[in-house]
């Protein structure tokens, strides 16, 4: 017999999304699981920029100070080289946050300290090793979900699951729900190269002709992304590791002696780029949000902080609904009338420099010319501005509306 087990709300996945929203709603009274799949949180490629409207939410739930302490590095500014052009992306130093920097943290460090902050509270509980393999349904409405665990099977009742797990999204698969694909350009190579402390500190962006390259402090060494054209690994692979030292060393000329460390290609992995949206997030007993609802472009490395954006929305419209035990199509409907939009316009945007600039920089066939919006960033420094409130706040961002009690 399957272990048994009745929450509020059942939340599929421990990411960013599901862990604050776990949070918050045990903050409030509300009875909550979150079901992790893995054993721990020590995974690579998980995205790790903590923009200053995540931040911020971290100051209105009194943890910011204490959060701070965990290792990280700062970042005011984006800069970026567009052939021969140098200019600053974005200045997150005018924001009205009260972080206007990026912080650089290892997900794992931010995923463990939302499971300790979420411990205070009775009412919040984390299930590690649990994969969530089907939903239970009752008369066309979701009423749960079943998990495999190492103890055995396990079934969960709730009022609400919510699917929190990424864009491979079991829960969004098996609740029969509508998939909007826009696709991309592009893919990323993300390896490692060691960092001394002469080299720069802000992170970059490097564009030459037929090649994007990406390079994010991570204080004892850089954490790289290389842009290749979509599918085009194996043309990249048959043209041989040493020519692609040669090119990083080329995009990145003070880290040129160190292009030795990538000794084969097993430390260069692959990041499939997608972007889609559910068309409708919920039906009734279920709603998705995250990459579950809404897969993000790396472009402007948003996504982590549009999911929390996501959770803060969920807990500030539905924390009374699910204490009640009764959460409506309406209630559900709120949601997404309240996140499509910010959802919307931000992917409009990444779509629009995929297409305008990505995708004729990695047309080597196409001259080299910066767009007219970035020469105009590079001439009048205000106007980095905006691009600092959409990468650092974005369109709508949500705050802490949850009670404690």
């Amino acid at each position: 017999m399957p272990e048994t087990i009745s929450v509020h709300c059942c939340i599929a996945g421990g990411g960013p999304a599901g862990m604050m929203l776990g949070l918050l709603l045990a903050r409030a009274g509300v009875s909550v699981l979150i079901l992790e799949k893995h054993a721990d949180f020590l995974r690579d490629f998980r995205g790790d920029t903590l923009h200053p409207s995540t931040l911020e939410i971290m100051h209105e739930l009194g943890m910011l100070e204490r959060f701070l302490q965990l290792p990280h590095q700062k970042v005011s500014r984006i800069n970026a080289r567009f052939g021969d052009l140098e200019f600053t992306v974005a200045d997150f130093s005018h924001l009205p946050t009260q972080c206007r920097y990026v912080a650089f943290m290892p997900q794992w460090d931010f995923l463990n300290f939302l499971v300790e902050a979420g411990r205070q509270y009775p009412a919040f509980h984390v299930r590690m090793n649990a994969e969530v393999t089907d939903l239970i349904e009752r008369d066309g409405a979701v009423i749960g979900l079943h998990a495999d665990t190492p103890a055995g099977p396990l079934e969960v009742r709730a009022t609400l699951v919510v699917g929190a797990d990424g864009r491979h999204s079991i829960v969004r698969k098996r609740g029969g729900l509508s998939v909007k694909e826009f696709g991309a350009p592009m893919d990323v190579l993300w390896f490692r190269l060691s960092r001394k402390p002469s080299d720069p500190v802000d992170p970059m962006g490097r564009f030459d002709t037929g090649r994007i390259f990406i390079m994010l402090n991570r204080g004892d060494y850089w954490q790289c992304g290389f842009v290749i054209a979509k599918g085009s690994l194996a043309e990249v692979r048959a043209q041989g590791l040493p020519l692609f030292r040669e090119s990083v060393a080329k995009l990145a000329p003070f880290a040129a002696d160190r292009v030795l460390e990538l000794h084969d290609w097993e430390p260069i992995k692959l990041l499939t780029v997608q972007i889609d949206r559910l068309r409708q997030w919920y039906r009734p007993g279920l709603i998705c949000i995250g990459d579950a609802a809404h897969a993000m472009s790396p472009v402007g490395g948003v996504g982590i902080n549009l999911a929390i954006q996501d959770a803060v929305a969920i807990g500030n419209l539905l924390w009374k609904p699910l204490r009640n035990g009764h959460v409506t199509e309406a209630d559900l409907a709120k949601v997404q009338a309240r996140r499509a939009w910010p959802t919307e316009m931000t992917q409009r945007v990444q779509l629009t420099v995929q297409n305008r600039v990505i995708r004729r920089v990695l047309d080597s066939t196409v001259p080299l010319t910066p767009p007219y919006a970035l020469r105009l960033l590079a001439r009048f420094p205000f106007l980095r501005r905006l691009p600092a409130r959409m990468i650092g706040l974005g369109v709508r961002p949500e705050h802490v509306r949850t009670p404690i009690g």
